[in-house]
């Protein structure tokens, strides 16, 4: 039953991300909020990897990579997105441009990996871009019109956040290979509060109002999000199940959009739901390939 389940609680778990930025964003300053999650996710992977007494990188080079890459894939990445949120970017938008993720992974490995793309790949690419494009349209031609401001900018910050995470799939793809996945993952949230910190301390008051509404949100980005879906995706790396998570993965920003409108009553426009599913249909034709391989 659990390995049935796991793939898609993985989704529901990762996916919640984006609510949590918009009900954190009415109680702390975004990235204020993201240091202190990072900060606490580390101390909570240290105490898992001292209790499972996990292998731990030994030298100078190792320690880097693992926090460089924590840098770029929790860092820099979420402080975009929790920033754009926070100046008002629906957060099913923001799920929906979080679908470029594996499409410009899949752009960018052919320079970085040598990895080659075949035909359909490349048809998913054209796909997955044209999808997000179509979903973000009336924004961006909104902002457009009024010489970029509203919107503008935090779209723009969304979509490099995109770049961030991509650089550091393929940083971590290429360097980090070997080693424990919770020794990693403890070294990638102490990068992510290295940056965060600062960048917080210089663009914001460090805002946190320490109510229930806000203690909350920052329990479940660490327990529900941080810890429990790191922990099913170990899981499912330990059940050989890799390849169900990844299918899945996709499916993500559809989720968020549909939270999104029960929870915050945002609208499911024709230009969203048409270029979700364009971006599903992208992203299905890349992954689907790359497995058959």
């Amino acid at each position: 039953m659990l390995d049935r389940l796991a793939p898609a609680v993985f989704v529901f778990l990762w996916s919640t991300g984006w609510i949590v930025a918009k009900y954190a964003s009415a109680h702390a300053d975004p990235v204020t909020f993201l240091a202190a999650r990072h900060a606490l996710a580390a101390v909570v992977f240290l105490c898992l990897g001292l209790a499972l007494r996990v292998t731990w990188p030994k030298t100078g080079r190792e320690i880097g990579h693992a926090v460089l890459s924590g840098i770029f894939l929790h860092g820099l990445y979420l402080a975009g997105v929790w920033y754009a949120i926070g100046q008002g970017v629906p957060s099913g938008l923001s799920g929906i441009i979080a679908g470029l993720q594996p499409l410009m992974t899949a752009a960018v490995a052919p320079f970085l990996l040598s990895e080659t793309l075949s035909r359909r790949q490349k048809l998913g690419l054209a796909l997955g871009f044209a999808g997000i494009f179509i979903a973000i349209s009336p924004q961006l031609f909104r902002s457009l019109s009024a010489g970029m401001t509203g919107l503008g900018l935090p779209l723009l910050l969304n979509l490099m956040a995109m770049g961030s995470v991509t650089y550091g799939t393929i940083y971590q793809k290429r360097y980090l290979q070997q080693g424990n996945l919770v020794a990693i993952g403890t070294l990638q949230y102490v990068g992510a509060f290295i940056v965060t910190l600062p960048v917080a301390y210089l663009i914001e008051p460090m805002r946190f109002d320490w109510t229930t509404q806000a203690l909350a949100a920052m329990a479940w980005s660490v327990i529900g999000i941080s810890l429990g879906a790191v922990a099913l995706l170990l899981y499912l790396i330990r059940r050989g199940q890799v390849s169900r998570a990844a299918s899945l993965i996709y499916l993500v920003p559809p989720v968020v959009a549909v939270e999104a409108a029960i929870l915050f009553h945002e609208p499911l426009t024709l230009p969203m739901i048409a270029g979700t599913a364009i971006v599903v249909l992208g992203v299905y034709l890349v992954n689907r390939k790359a497995r058959a391989v």
